[in-house]
């Protein structure tokens, strides 16, 4: 889950970032589709609770 986060944070050569606040809202709307839903809820907790951060 984090490998897909830092890739819709990320810059890319090809699209600009998307930013953490984007990228926590399509995981959470893709709960239980593409992502577990325990890994999505771990995500949620560790960025948005604990703020974790890309160094």
């Amino acid at each position: 889950m984090a490998d897909v986060v830092e890739a819709m944070v990320s810059h890319w050569p090809y699209r600009p970032t998307c930013g953490i606040d984007k990228a926590l809202d399509e995981i959470s709307k893709n709960r239980g589709f593409l992502y577990d839903p325990e890994v999505v809820d771990a995500c949620i907790k560790l960025f948005a609770k604990k703020g974790f951060m890309f160094g």
